[in-house]
This record gives C-alpha cells, sequence and structure tokens, in this order.
C-alpha cells in the first residue's frame, strides 16, 4: 500500500465522527482470485444500522465502527486498497490469504 493510500484512510478515520447520527450501510464480500474478481463469484453480507461512535483498537490493530447491536472491524495490517468511488461511499480491501479477500463498502447517508 502507498502512503497516499495510507494517507487516505487516516484521514476518512479522522473525519468519521461527521457521519456519526447516520444510517449506515456495509455491503461486505469474500472473494478468492483477485486477478478476475467476479462480483457473481462472491459471497455477499449486507448491514444497515445508524453510526454512533468508531475507533482504532491498537493492539490487533483494528478499525472499528459501532452502531446499536452493530459492530464491525477492519485489519488495517492486511489493507491492500481503498478508493472513495462516490460521494460518502468508500471501499476497503483486506487480503487475508494467498488469494482470500474481503471487501467492505461503507455508505454514509449523509445529510450534508
Amino acid at each position: 500500500m502507498t502512503d497516499e493510500t495510507n494517507s487516505k484512510i487516516i484521514a476518512f478515520f479522522q473525519e468519521i465522527d461527521k457521519y456519526y447520527g447516520s444510517k449506515t450501510e456495509i455491503t461486505e464480500g469474500l472473494y478468492s482470485r483477485t486477478e478476475d474478481f467476479d462480483a457473481t463469484m462472491t459471497t455477499w453480507n449486507l448491514s444497515e444500522f445508524t453510526l454512533i461512535r468508531s475507533a482504532y483498537r491498537k493492539k490487533g490493530d483494528r478499525f472499528m465502527i459501532e452502531g446499536e447491536k452493530m459492530y464491525y472491524e477492519i485489519s488495517a495490517k492486511i489493507i491492500i486498497d481503498f478508493k472513495q468511488p462516490g460521494r460518502n461511499t468508500y471501499e476497503f480491501v483486506e487480503q487475508y490469504g494467498f488469494n482470500v479477500f474481503r471487501i467492505t463498502k461503507i455508505k454514509f447517508h449523509y445529510k450534508y
């Protein structure tokens, strides 16, 4: 991961508090073989909640976001890609094994 990508991830989490109180959608996909990523060959999960808090857990290097009865973590050490494909929409890709990946798409329904 580049220093520029690292800076963008840090900026995202430093500014995430502006989304507190916003409806938040997390779409999570598990897949293998990045060279031919195909959404139809991915296992998907969708969660919706109101974002109430976020933090960084040093032990384990995890970014955390939380809503009522909802808790989600992203492993900082294994992020291989981060982008903002749209307004208030972000994507993280983590590599958990040689060919095992998790894509996390976060969309905030932000009023501003």
